[in-house]
């Protein structure tokens, strides 16, 4: 296929007109990637965020791109205009956006009056998520074949389909940080999607404007190419780029969670590192196109961009295990975020970028080894493109649902190296067909002993990184690791220090420990309202960390069933192997049953109901967990109380600022307006804390608690609460730290966190440095009153209480 070959589909599309496409796939890449976040956000409000749920969400949005490229070419006939038809494209997805965007909600209650578990659940999420999904991704897919419809069928032709996809991706880059930095931080989901639906429709509109100030022509001549016309040789294209659409997801899934744990995970943290990634493939699909121009060899050239994405693979493996994580910097110094995020941004660009490229480049370059060999150069795209896409999310399912969790992210990476030298090997083995069988088998041994080399090259990933994350250069001093391990949703590590306390690591973080505050507080969660109910029967625990507030309430005589909701299967095996003494052996005991599944999603479908919830999720920063903090899942829970009965939220102030603090608090009271804060300090400054509500009235009968802890019955919890310094009801109900009423005016304009904005998680990741605990806490304390009518007792017990609170404003 020489530059020569003037076969075409279509009249040629003027030089004016092409750069003004390219500035109309800069739109709608900016609007498609502002859905994707979107979409995201408002599904996984409703099927979970577990892997399953994260699974089925992605297969459902590329398995749309995919269809959509391959079925226009098919239905759509050629005699339609293709700028027309693109135009028409943008202006049915904005239509659909809005059709997501008002009926995932209604949906929601349909899908939590249905759902069960096992493979029906599956199914129907399945099936909800191809409902919304479906139609706008279908019509996202058919934009770049409607448009392949338009331009030259030759080398140039394929190089502009190039700059196309490049121009797409770049403006995926800017909608990616426009919705992660702005649109979602200062608004909501609504006010983003109409931004991106009013993008859709200004690129929609200018596509049919383009339409009709030019003619189109349909032309019946064939296209011809020198490599083109053997079949074999094409269809080695059409592997490989389903190759690199595997290699690229599935790297793509390991490196945002290695590089999650070195740069903390938050929003922030997700949009940068997506960005990067994008921005490697926009600019890598630029020189790609361009390069196509002038190649004579492109089945060439894309073998030799495979095996520079094993090279840069190996790369990245290095500097995100090996160099990255002892640059001579401390990011927890910085409280201004934003020197954070630029940080953030080079070592992902220092890391990412390399290989981002050559992905980038491959699809140009596939296509102008494969366009020319039939005459609708559309279909020729669209095949492509869903070759591309298939790989894509085989890729992305394979590694996050399958390697990760059997084989962690060292040999996953490893993984990656070999399956991009062997789509290297199999465009070469397509290049060199005419030659003797000898000299391929020598080059495709030559290209997989590099492969084997580079992937000897990858290093295992430093047990200090799994454990304490963006901490480890700082933290991980006076610790020993104990056991590692690498799941579907996160990461786990059980250090232990020199004196026998041990920590619990969960991506990055600790999560529960040992030491003295943090079994204060795991245990406050537990025994605070076990001991006010008046004969709790039924628990729901969300969130297993080490099993100790869980294990709480098995020392119980009244509790009769214990539900414990758990997203990571490898937290509750490493917690009872490392945690069994702290936590009473909780799985051993056959009242408890553990539910694996997002607690958010356990929480909408179940029909049973608890005297006592009690939820310790993740920290407010880490993505996706403002679910769990959000006034739609605060009503969730109180639906699932029994009348009198009494739930508790952990409330960290730590890694945390005043915002972020306040809006947690005002959203829970929000939903218990009789709602309590008990502390948990260390050397008596704040450090975390304990968000108490009731179903009904607010009533702690501090006789009645005093008395259990003396009957007999009880034993085990006087032992319990002793152990971490409660030595009676007092002691523990000394804790307070307010209530609702309180804290009125100083929540007055505190952020209501709610599933259309999930505000808290921006919030919280812009404090991740601050050491504001103390200060906060302070604050707090300052217009804590002794609350007249909460506390329930004898003229004496009360008095105890007010000379343990001491002075009081």
């Amino acid at each position: 296929m020489t530059d020569s070959t003037i076969a075409q589909n279509s009249a040629p599309a003027s030089s004016a007109q092409l750069p003004l496409l390219l500035i109309l796939f800069f739109g709608s890449g900016c609007a498609a990637l502002i859905y994707e976040v979107i979409w995201y956000q408002l599904l996984e409000l409703v099927i979970g965020s577990s892997a399953v749920s994260l699974g089925v969400l992605l297969a459902t949005f590329m398995g749309g791109l995919c269809l959509g490229s391959l079925l226009l070419p098919r239905f759509v006939e050629r005699v339609r205009h293709p700028l027309k038809v693109y135009g028409f494209l943008e202006l049915g997805i904005a239509l659909c956006a809005a059709v997501v965007l008002a009926g995932v909600p209604y949906a929601g209650r349909l899908y939590a009056s249905a759902v069960g578990y096992g493979l029906p659940s599956v199914l129907l999420r399945a099936l909800l998520c191809s409902l919304f999904l479906l139609p706008p991704t279908v019509m996202m897919g058919a934009t770049l074949p409607a448009i392949a419809r338009w331009v030259e069928n030759t080398p140039r032709g394929a190089s502009w389909l190039g700059f196309f996809y490049g121009g797409n991706t770049a403006g995926a880059v800017f909608g990616c940080l426009l919705a992660g930095f702005y649109l979602l931080r200062v608004y909501d989901v609504t006010v983003a999607s109409l931004c991106a639906m009013s993008i859709n429709g200004a690129v929609g509109l200018a596509g049919l404007a383009l339409a009709r100030a030019s003619e189109h022509r349909v032309s019946t001549a064939g296209a011809n190419g020198a490599e083109a016309d053997q079949p074999e040789k094409t269809s080695a294209v059409y592997w490989v780029i389903a190759l690199s659409g595997f290699t690229a997801l599935g790297a793509e899934v390991i490196w945002t969670r290695q590089l999650s744990l070195l740069l903390g995970a938050t929003v922030y943290t997700f949009s940068i590192i997506l960005a990067v990634f994008l921005l490697g493939i926009g600019l890598g699909s630029g020189v790609g196109a361009a390069l196509a121009r002038q190649l004579r060899r492109p089945r060439l050239a894309l073998g030799a961009c495979q095996m520079l994405i094993a090279a840069t693979a190996a790369w990245a493996a290095f500097a995100i295990t090996s160099s990255l994580p002892y640059w001579p910097v401390n990011a927890s110094l910085a409280e201004n975020p934003w020197f954070n995020f630029q940080l953030d941004l080079v070592r992902c660009l220092w890391a990412v970028l390399p290989a981002a490229l050559f992905w980038g480049a491959s699809f140009p370059l596939a296509l102008a080894a494969a366009i020319g060999r039939e005459e609708d150069s559309g279909r020729t795209v669209g095949k492509l493109y869903a070759s591309n896409t298939v790989g894509a999310v085989l890729g992305s399912l394979f590694f996050s649902v399958v390697l990760i969790p059997a084989a962690g992210t060292y040999r996953s990476a490893q993984a990656l190296v070999i399956l991009a030298a062997i789509s290297a090997m199999l465009a070469f083995w397509a290049y060199l067909q005419r030659t003797r069988i000898a000299w391929r088998a020598t080059a495709a041994a030559g290209v997989l002993g590099i492969g084997v080399l580079l992937c000897l090259s990858v290093r295992p990933v430093p047990w200090q990184m799994l454990a304490y994350g963006r901490q480890m250069l700082t933290s991980s001093g006076g610790t020993t690791p104990l056991e590692t391990a690498e799941g579907r949703n996160a990461s786990i590590a059980i250090t232990q220090w020199t004196d026998g306390r041990r920590l619990f690591h969960v991506s990055g973080k600790v999560e529960a420990s040992s030491e003295p505050h943090d079994m204060r507080l795991q245990r406050m969660l537990g025994h605070l309202p076990a001991l006010m109910h008046p004969g709790p029967k039924s628990v729901l625990v969300v969130g297993f960390g080490a099993g100790v507030t869980a294990g709480s309430f098995v020392l119980y005589p009244t509790v009769e069933r214990i539900v414990i909701c758990e997203i990571e299967p490898k937290v509750p095996e490493l917690a009872m192997k490392y945690f069994a003494r702290e936590n009473h052996n909780v799985l051993n005991d056959p009242r408890v049953e553990l539910v694996v599944d997002d607690a958010r999603h356990y929480v909408l479908t179940s029909r049973e109901k608890f005297d006592i919830i009690t939820s310790d999720p993740v920290h407010p920063w880490v993505k996706g967990s403002a679910t769990l903090y959000s006034k739609e899942y605060f009503e969730m829970c109180r639906r699932r109380l029994n009348p009198g009965g009494i739930m508790t939220q952990w409330l960290p102030l730590y890694e945390s600022n005043l915002e972020a603090v306040q809006s947690e608090l005002a959203t829970f009271f929000d939903v218990f307006p009789n709602g309590v804060l008990w502390g948990n300090d260390v050397d008596g400054m704040g450090y975390d804390s304990v968000m108490m509500g009731w179903n009904g009235p607010a009533s702690v009968p501090v006789d009645l608690m005093q008395q259990r802890l003396h009957h007999s019955d009880y034993r085990r919890v006087t032992e319990a609460l002793g152990e971490v310094g409660y030595y009676s009801a007092f002691d523990l109900l000394a804790t307070y730290a307010g209530q609702a009423g309180d804290l009125k005016e100083w929540l007055r304009d505190a952020t209501i966190n709610r599933d259309r904005n999930l505000r808290l998680q921006y919030l919280a990741g812009l404090g991740l440095n601050l050491q504001r605990a103390g200060a906060i806490y302070s604050s707090i304390l300052e217009r804590r009153n002794f609350p007249e009518g909460l506390f329930q007792g004898s003229e004496n017990s009360l008095a105890t209480l007010v000379g343990m609170f001491g002075r009081l404003p």
